[in-house]
This record gives structure tokens, sequence and C-alpha cells, in this order.
């Protein structure tokens, strides 16, 4: 036999190689933890990108106009007003963190204050389209961030799915969508419980500065951000005697980022808490809102949280709270108490809206996906092979409601709204010039104007001459107390006058439907209406054969029911045909 064929002898089969040692051996040992690195990583991009589209998807819904009240008020407005004075928002209602953001952002993007002047003034889709698309960045960093915060608290898998949780959840999803303050908010949330998780396990001194930073930038933001600090005392304390020296560090880390962040809460001192009062007494309105039926605020958000999020999240967080209680109570303390408080606070408000919920969101999240994983675990212990199938349905029992609502929503924001096609019909039927009755509250102001090109036919450039339903017998009517005013004799007045075209908008009208024993005169007035006055034109939100959707202040504006079609209310437009609209 030769030496090619000889077979290996014993010992050269038997004798083991000399084992790696120094560099090479902490090398073999890195090199698993770098490929499932980079899983993670990749999952977590691929995470963020979805986060990202399904808040962009639709961004430019409604636009030339923005519909949404508050969009259409507060911060883009502002943070362009900020080029023409200081920095002073003279308005604290909402704290200025996001209004400073935009003003930044439209500083580079438009070159200054006559770029972003010229182009809100000729083409305010752009520059509302590029703070919505902020605002939806916002959202997707905050996804990110709660997957760092879940990981620290527990580990990465209820990370991961905490986060997929707030990227699929329907209300966060919406929010996006526009440039308002809630979603941007979750930022500093998101960013103070990564400091929080750091403080449960080591307590470094570098936690607790992070957990500061960000309940600072939160309530710059949006002030009940404040809420995170239960969390960041319960964490001091979880480790036994707390550090008070770091928990101090912590307040003053968490003032001096707020001061940074809104220095006119501190430089304008009287403003600030007139602003902070406005909206403690907004909020806390005896009488509420006219259309809002439901009585028990608590209750209210309780039924939120089971299509903000899902029906499955929401049980799922009550299992986590009662598991955690049992098996980790530190963490229990930790993290159950503040969103409890928080609900039963807003809950006794005299108004309560869905995104009023949403600081606590992501709390929540990691509370509802702590309770999967810990069902997949103690499933998996007795047959192992399941294991990723069981986590498979964990992560689609969490998400599936979510994800299917906020896919509807992208589609029905992508689609014309109702008030646009209102607009058009009206443009194409009711001459410049012509005199017409809209709703408050349901358009803004500047519908009646062509964007870019005001008329020379009226005084104030709009198209149309609009019937001055923001003065009453009493002086200026609030949006939400147009319904009070209305009365059946209106009809005649509007004749009279010549204002022959009645824009009607569900939003609008609902709220006196809703409470039609609070407003008996508006019920009278809108009968009338109906009786005096030809349909000449309806556009509905409704996909065909569906039935509409009962006045709501979060569906009738969220379009959350799967029986919307387009964005927008149901709206009406009358022709009066007697009098002078006669002729």
């Amino acid at each position: 036999m030769s030496a090619v064929e000889s077979p290996p002898t014993a010992a050269a089969v038997e004798r083991p190689g000399p084992a790696p040692s120094g560099w090479a051996a902490a090398a073999l040992e890195r090199a698993p933890h770098r490929r499932s690195d980079r899983r993670w990583a990749a999952a977590l991009g691929v995470l963020l990108a979805g986060a990202f589209v399904l808040r962009v998807w639709g961004a430019s819904h409604g636009l030339p106009y923005a519909y949404n009240a508050d969009e259409n008020a507060h911060f883009v407005p502002k943070a362009i007003g900020f080029f023409g004075h200081s920095w002073n928002p003279d308005y604290f209602v909402n704290p200025p963190a996001f209004t400073y953001l935009l003003h930044l952002v439209f500083a580079v993007w438009y070159g200054g204050r006559a770029g972003v002047s010229r182009t809100f003034a000729t083409d305010p889709t752009s520059v509302f389209l590029l703070a919505r698309v902020i605002a939806a960045l916002l959202g997707a960093v905050g996804v990110g961030l709660l997957y760092a915060a879940g990981a620290r608290l527990f580990d990465r898998r209820v990370g991961l799915l905490a986060a997929g949780l707030l990227a699929v959840g329907f209300l966060p999803v919406f929010y996006s969508h526009l440039a308002l303050n809630d979603v941007p908010t979750l930022v500093g949330v998101c960013l103070a419980l990564i400091g929080i998780g750091g403080i449960v396990r080591r307590g470094a001194t570098a936690d607790y500065v992070l957990a500061g930073v960000g309940l600072g930038l939160g309530c710059a933001t949006k002030y009940t951000a404040g809420i995170v600090l239960l969390p960041l005392v319960a964490a001091a304390f979880a480790r036994g005697r707390p550090p008070l020296g770091r928990l101090a560090l912590s307040g003053a880390v968490a003032l001096g980022t707020f001061i940074v962040a809104n220095p006119y809460a501190l430089l304008d001192f009287s403003g600030f808490v007139d602003g902070l009062n406005h909206q403690s007494t907004a909020a806390d309105e005896v009488g509420g809102k006219l259309g809002l039926t439901q009585r028990s605020g608590v209750w209210y958000y309780l039924w939120t949280l089971t299509w903000g999020l899902g029906w499955v999240p929401a049980l799922a967080a009550a299992a986590g709270a009662v598991v955690l209680a049992w098996q980790r109570p530190r963490l229990f303390w930790v993290l159950v108490p503040a969103p409890v408080l928080f609900l039963l606070f807003m809950g006794t408000q005299g108004r309560y809206f869905g995104r009023w919920l949403l600081p606590v969101f992501p709390i929540v999240c990691l509370v509802a996906a702590y309770a999967a994983m810990r069902a997949v675990d103690a499933l998996a212990a007795r047959r192992a092979v399941l294991r990723p199938t069981l986590t498979a349905l964990a992560v689609a029992a969490l998400c599936v409601q979510g994800l299917l609502f906020s896919v509807h929503g992208d589609l029905v924001l992508s689609r014309d709204d109702t008030r646009n096609v209102a607009r058009a019909w009206l443009i194409d039927h009711a001459p410049a010039g012509s005199k017409i009755v809209v709703e408050p509250g349901v358009v803004p102001d500047g519908w009646a104007q062509d964007v870019g090109a005001p008329s020379p036919l009226t005084s104030n450039g709009n198209r149309w001459i609009k019937y001055p339903t923001s003065r009453g017998p009493d002086g200026v009517v609030n949006i939400e107390d147009y319904e009070r005013t209305l009365r059946s004799d209106l009809i005649d007045e509007f004749e009279r006058g010549g204002y022959c075209w009645i824009v009607s908008g569900s939003t609008q009208s609902g709220r006196a439907f809703a409470q039609p024993e609070a407003v008996p005169d508006a019920i009278t007035y809108y009968r009338r209406l109906r009786a005096r006055g030809a349909i000449a034109f309806r556009a509905s939100p409704y996909r065909h054969g569906a039935a509409p959707v009962p006045f709501n202040f979060d569906w009738s504006f969220d379009y959350y029911p799967l029986a919307y079609e387009r964005p927008g209310p149901v709206m009406t437009i009358y022709r009066l045909d007697r009098k002078v609209c006669a002729r």
C-alpha cells in the first residue's frame, strides 16, 4: 500500500491540535456574537424602514390645506413666525421644542425667512409636507430608541417586539402623518427609558444623565411626557438605597435640557405659567365638548388602547403587569404604575382624546412584549423545537391588528379628501364672488381662497364671500360653540343677505346630532335647512355600502373604522332658492 493510500494512524486521528490562545481565541469567541449582532441590526433596520414607510405613506393628505385645526394653527405657522421676531413663542399652551426644530429645518431647507415665507404663501403643500416628514422621521427614531430601551430593561427579543408594536400601532402611525408634537414627544420618552433601563441594570452616572436628558426633552416637546419621571424615580429606588446625588443630578439635567429646548419658560416665566394654566383649564373643562358622549374618561382611554394599539396588546399588557408583579417586582414598580396613574389622571379631565394617551404607549408596548415573550418561553420549555413558530405567532398576535388598520389608514390618507372634492365642485358651480356659508372648524379660513392667487373680487382675496360664522350676538364664537349658536331663523337671514350656498361638514353637525338634547335649536336648524335647501352636492368618505361612522372625537378624525375610503367628513353643499337666492 502506498503512502497515499495508507490509512491514518490512531495517534494522528486522536491527537488534537493546539488550542488557540490570546487574540485568536478572543476572535473566535467574538465571531458568533458579531454574526448575531448583525442579524439583530438587520432586523432592526428592516423594522425602522417599515415604520418610516407607514408614517410617510399618505403624508400629503388634504394639502394644500391643513385640515387638522392644531396643525393649521400651531407648529408650522409659528415656526415660520420665528423668522419675523425673537424666539419667544408668546404661546406656551404647547411647549416649543418641536416648533424650534421645524424653524431650524425651514431655515436650512428654504434658506431663511424670504424663501420659506414665499413658499408658504404660494405653495404651502411643500412646507407642510416637509414638516410632516420630520414628524414621521421622529416617529421612526422613537421606534429605534424603544428597541434599545427594551433591550436594556429585558432583552433584545422584548425590545424588538416592543419596537415592532410601536412601529405598527394605529395611533402612533396616524399621528406621524401630522405636523404635531404628539409623536415627536416619544423620542424624549424613549430616550429616558433607555437611561432608566441602565439605572435598573447598573445605576451608572451616565444612565441618570441620559434619563434626565430624555425627560427634559420630552417635557419641552409636550408637557405630559413628564410622566416618565415616575419610572426614573422608581428605578433609582429599585436598587435599594437610592443614590440621592445621582438622582438630583438627573433632575438637574432634566431641568437644564428643558430650559435649553424651551428657554422662554424661564425668560418669560409669567407667560409660561399662563400657558400652563390655560392648558390645564382646557383639559379640565367642566362641561366637556359638545359631542363627547362618553362619560368616563378612564373607560374611554381603556377603549383607546384596544384600537390605538390593539386588543391583544392591551390584554397582553395587563397580563404582563401581573407577571412582572409576580416574577420581577422591581421592574413592576418601574414600569407599571406610570401608565396606570397617567390613565387615571387623564381620565378625570373634562375632555379626552386618544392621542393624549401616546406618552405612555412605549411603556405599554414594553410590558405587552414582555408578556408575549414570557408566554413563548413557558411553552417552548416543553418543546424547544416550537420556539420559532411560537415567536412568530406572538409577533403576529401583537402586531396584526395595528398593521392592518395602519395600512388601511394610509390607503385612506392617500386618496382625495372630501373637503378638497367639495371645493373643486364649488369652484365649478359657485362663481367667484358668490356668497357662501361655511361651518367653522370643518375647513380652515384659507379654504375660501385660491392658494397663491388671491381674487381681486373680494377685499381679503377670497374666491367667495363668507358669512361671518365666527361672530355672534355675544362676541366671538369658538369653533366648539358654533352648534350652540344655531337657530332656525338663520336660514332666512342667509337668504336675505344672498348667502345661497351652505357648506356643512359632519365633523361640525355631527356634534349636535351626537347630543341633540343639548342643542335642540341646532337640530331644528338642520331639519329646516334640509327642507328649505336642495342638496346640490355631497361627498362621502365611506366606501360604497358602508354604514356611516357615528360622530366621535377620534374616529371621525383619524379614520380608524374600515368603513372609510377617503379622508374627511361627509360634506354637504346646500343651495337655497328663495328670496334673493331665487334670482
